[in-house]
């Protein structure tokens, strides 16, 4: 399976643009609220802390936003930085999009917070996925809107590339 040409960008609150915001709410609730029938407030108060990870299909025959993600970063709401709202496209999965953006976000994790644990709250089917990426189980498995989730930690590597 050929690996998909996507333009990825990274985009703080300010400089995520309308267009762009637009793009991902209707992905996230696309996925998180239609496909996965699960009611809850996606628009939570925290995008505006965070750093947005977008990830752009270039093929002129299906364009649009494929994948994002956002992370979280320590200090508002949020006591630590933590990799949320993770999400592709549906007929974009299994082309490795998940794994190009948990790379980016761990790469990018460790740019801004080196010497910091990434939390992330992964849903529990997940977690051989994102262990994958050096994350570690540290709750038990609990109830999130309706889908079993357990929190996960990667902690930091001083000097890892």
């Amino acid at each position: 399976m050929n690996t998909p040409s996507v333009v990825w960008q990274w985009h703080d609150w300010q400089s995520l643009g309308r267009d762009a915001l637009y793009a991902l709410l209707e992905l996230r609730q696309k996925v998180f609220v239609l496909e996965q029938t699960c009611l809850y407030p996606d628009i939570d108060g925290l995008d505006p802390e965070a750093w947005h990870l977008l990830g752009w299909s270039t093929d002129p025959q299906n364009p649009g936003l494929v994948a994002c993600l956002r992370l979280l970063f320590p200090g508002g709401k949020q006591a630590k930085p933590a990799i949320g709202r993770v999400v592709v496209q549906p007929d974009w999965r299994n082309r490795g999009l998940g794994k190009q953006l948990l790379d980016q976000a761990v790469e990018f994790g460790r740019q801004h917070f080196p010497d910091t644990a990434l939390h992330l709250s992964a849903q529990s089917h997940l977690q051989q996925f994102y262990t994958a990426f050096g994350f570690v189980a540290v709750s038990d498995e609990y109830d999130e809107d309706g889908i079993p989730h357990i929190d996960m930690r990667r902690e930091a590597v001083s000097g890892e590339r």
